[in-house]
């Protein structure tokens, strides 16, 4: 089975979310167990460097509703339903302007051609846990995710 960035940030996500920060395990310890898991040592560091970014960066801070409009290379990896599912999170209140773009970048960031509409529910789902203040748009999130709640409105 061919791994990449995606799984790893998938297994960390999935086996490390619930942990308290001081219980977590120091980052030589991770990479050895994303190693033993047989995670390319490769994928580990994008991984890595792809959550840091998560943190560095430098937020933008609108208090005016915005319009999105797309670069061609962001079309090219967001079809035309993630694109959906974003202005959906964004209007519902899930997504504010700056994590929509925060969650634009981390899904430019990763290598894959196209991501699947599951594949960018969980970026938001990270994005969202990274960010302070958002627990609430994260549950909700976390209930498109889990609870296989549908996200269009018919």
């Amino acid at each position: 089975m061919k791994e990449n960035v995606f799984d790893v940030l998938l297994y960390l996500f999935e086996n490390y979310m619930d942990e308290d920060p001081e219980q977590m395990p120091d980052p030589d310890s991770l990479r050895s167990e994303l190693v033993a898991a047989g995670f390319p040592e490769r994928d580990i560091d994008k991984a890595f460097s792809w959550l840091e970014s998560l943190t560095t960066g430098q937020p933008i801070q609108t208090t005016m509703p915005t319009f999105r409009i797309y670069a061609p290379e962001e079309i090219a990896k967001l079809n035309q339903e993630c694109r959906g599912l974003l202005l959906f999170l964004e209007q519902s209140g899930i997504l504010t302007p700056s994590n929509r773009e925060l969650v634009i970048d981390r899904a430019m960031a990763l290598s894959a051609e196209e991501l699947t509409l599951e594949n960018l529910k969980w970026i938001v789902l990270m994005v969202l846990f990274s960010q302070p203040d958002q627990e609430a748009a994260f549950a909700r999130m976390e209930d498109l995710v889990y609870g296989n709640i549908p996200v269009a409105l018919h």
